[in-house]
C-alpha cells in the first residue's frame, strides 16, 4: 500500500527530489528495520496524503471540457450523400430581389388573449407511431419488364400514348428500380411533364450514376426544371409581400389568424391519425373540456401542439441562432402531455421507419449538433426560405432523433423557419397525407426536389387562403357598412 502511495506521489507531486527521497527512505527502512526509519515512513505517508488532497483541490477547480467526437462518426451530410440516399444535384443559391419590406417578420399566429388558456394537464402513455415507408420489390422478371418497354416504345411510335403509358407503368411495377426502364419512361414523359421526366432521370442516376442515357437527358432537362422552380418561388415571394403589406391590426385578419390556427392544429394531428374533427379541436383548445367518445391521447396531442405553437410564437420567432435545446424544448411541449418521460429527450434505442433505418441512437446527439451548425451555415442562408424550411424538415425526420413526435416537431421547425422569413405557418392537409409521405420517400430515394415542390405548393395555398380571406372579409365589411348607412338614412331624426 505504501509503495503504491509513493508511486501516486510521483504522479501528483511536482517535486522530483521529494519522491526520490521518499523512495530512498523506504529502502533504508526495509534494510535497517529501525524505529527512526519507521518514523520517517509515517511522515512520508502523511506527506503523500496531503499532496493528494492539494492536487484533488486543484483538479476540482479546473473547467471540464467535452471530448471531441471521433472522425468515424458519420455526419448527416454523409448519410444523405451515401449511395442509398444521394441528392444527385446541387441546390442553387437564393438571390433576394425585393426591397426591405420583404424582410419584415409579421406575426401570423393569434395573440394569447384571443384564445383561452388553461394549465390543466391530462397525461397518458402513447405507443410510438412511425410513418410507413414505401418499399420497392421486383414483382417480375427483368426480361418481361424489358419486353413491356419495347412494346411501349412501339406504341409510342404509332402515337398510341395511352397504351404506351400503361405498358411503361406495368414495366415499372415489375422492375421499379431498373435504370433503363426509368430512363425510357422519363423520355416518354418529357414533352408532357418535364418535371416528372427529370425526376425519373434522377432516379435512374441514383440507381446507376454512370448511366449514359440518363446523364445526357438530365443535362438537358435540369436547367429547364430549375427555371420553372425558380419562377414558382418568385410567385410565392410576391404573394408574401402582398400579404405583408396588409393591415395586420384589422379585425378581419385577426379573425383569419385565429381560424387558420385551429386549422393548422387540426390537420397536423390528423396526419398522425388523430380522429378529432375541426370543431372538436377548436372546442378542446378554447374550453379545455373533453369531447365525448374521444380518447385522452387524442386530447393530449391537441393540447401539446397548442403549447408548442404558443412557445414558438412567444420565444423562438425572434431568436437567433437556434440551438439543440430549442428543438428539445419544442419536442418537450409536443409530447409533454402525452409522454412526459420521453418528451424533450433524444431516443436511446434504434428505431425503424418502414424500409428506412435512421442513424444509430449513439450518433443522434452528434448529428443534431451538426444539424444546428448547418442551420447557421452560409450554404443554408443562401437558400430560398421555402427550400430552407423543406430541407430542414427532411433532415430532422431523416435523423429521427426522438422515439415519437418526429413528424410534428419537424413540421413545427419548418414553420418556425418560414415565420422567421415573413411567411405564415403552412398547413399540410390531412387529405394530402399520402402525397406528403410519398414526397418524403422520394427524398430518401435521392431526389428531395419533389418534397421542396410540395412544401412550396402548401406555402402558396396558405398564402392564397390569407389573401382571399382578407379580400372576402373586406368586401363583407364594406357591404355591412353600406347596409348600416342605408338603415341610418331611413331612421328619422
Amino acid at each position: 500500500m505504501l509503495s503504491s502511495s509513493i508511486l501516486l506521489l510521483r504522479k501528483t507531486s511536482d517535486s522530483a527530489v521529494t519522491s526520490t527521497l521518499l523512495e530512498v527512505t523506504w529502502r533504508i527502512g526495509l534494510e535497517t528495520n529501525s524505529v527512526f526509519t519507521l518514523l520517517f515512513i509515517v511522515i512520508s505517508v502523511t506527506y503523500v496524503a496531503l499532496s493528494i488532497c492539494v492536487e484533488y483541490e486543484k483538479y476540482s477547480k479546473e473547467t471540464l471540457k467535452c471530448k471531441e467526437y471521433s472522425d468515424d462518426v458519420p455526419s448527416i451530410r454523409e448519410c444523405i450523400d451515401s449511395d442509398n440516399c444521394k441528392l444527385g444535384y446541387e441546390l442553387k443559391p437564393y438571390m433576394q430581389v425585393y426591397d426591405r419590406i420583404s424582410t419584415r417578420t409579421p406575426n401570423f399566429l393569434p395573440d394569447t388573449a384571443d384564445i383561452e388558456q388553461s394549465e390543466d394537464i391530462i397525461r397518458i402513455d402513447e405507443v410510438p407511431k412511425i410513418f410507413p415507408s414505401k418499399s420497392y420489390k421486383n414483382e417480375g422478371s427483368e426480361q418481361e419488364a424489358l419486353t413491356a418497354v419495347q412494346m411501349a416504345l412501339k406504341m409510342k411510335n404509332i402515337q398510341k400514348y395511352d397504351k404506351a403509358q400503361k405498358l411503361f407503368k406495368y414495366a415499372l411495377a415489375l422492375q421499379p428500380l431498373h435504370p433503363d426502364i426509368l430512363n425510357h419512361y422519363g423520355e416518354f414523359l418529357e414533352k408532357k411533364d418535364i418535371i416528372q421526366a427529370d425526376h425519373f432521370f434522377t432516379r435512374a442516376l441514383t440507381v446507376s450514376p454512370q448511366h449514359a442515357g440518363a446523364l445526357v437527358n438530365r443535362k438537358r432537362t435540369l436547367p429547364v426544371v430549375d427555371d420553372l422552380d425558380d419562377q414558382e418561388l418568385e410567385r410565392i415571394d410576391k404573394k408574401r409581400i402582398e400579404l405583408i403589406k396588409q393591415n395586420h391590426n384589422s379585425s378581419s385578419l385577426k379573425r383569419l389568424k385565429k381560424e387558420i390556427y385551429f386549422q393548422h392544429i387540426y390537420h397536423t394531428v390528423a396526419i398522425e391519425g388523430n380522429t378529432m374533427t375541426l370543431a372538436d379541436t377548436r372546442s378542446v383548445i378554447e374550453t379545455r373540456m373533453s369531447v365525448p367518445g374521444k380518447s385522452v391521447l387524442e386530447h393530449n396531442e391537441i393540447l401539446g401542439l397548442d403549447s408548442a405553437l404558443r412557445y414558438i410564437n412567444k420565444t423562438l420567432v425572434n431568436k437567433d441562432p437556434l440551438t439543440v435545446y430549442d428543438i428539445l424544448a419544442i419536442h418537450k411541449r409536443v409530447l409533454g402531455h402525452v409522454d412526459p418521460i420521453e418528451a424533450g429527450s433524444f431516443r436511446q434505442n434504434q428505431v425503424f421507419v418502414g424500409d428506412h433505418i435512421p442513424p444509430l441512437a449513439s450518433d443522434v446527439v452528434y448529428l443534431m449538433e451538426e444539424f444546428v451548425e448547418w442551420l447557421r451555415s452560409k450554404s443554408f442562408l443562401q437558400l430560398h426560405p421555402v427550400k430552407q424550411a423543406a430541407i430542414t424538415h427532411y433532415k430532422l425526420v431523416y435523423i429521427h432523433s426522438f422515439v415519437d413526435g418526429n413528424g410534428r416537431t419537424a413540421r413545427l421547425l419548418m414553420n418556425l423557419i418560414l415565420m422567421k422569413n415573413g411567411y405564415p405557418p403552412v398547413i399540410i392537409r390531412k387529405q394530402d397525407r399520402s402525397i406528403y409521405f410519398n414526397a418524403l420517400q422520394l427524398a430518401n430515394e435521392g431526389d428531395i426536389r419533389p418534397f421542396i415542390r410540395y412544401i412550396a405548393h402548401c406555402t402558396k395555398c396558405t398564402l392564397n387562403v390569407y389573401l382571399h380571406g382578407l379580400e372576402y372579409g373586406a368586401k363583407c365589411l364594406m357591404a355591412l357598412e353600406l347596409k348600416n348607412q342605408e338603415r341610418g338614412d331611413m331612421i328619422p331624426l
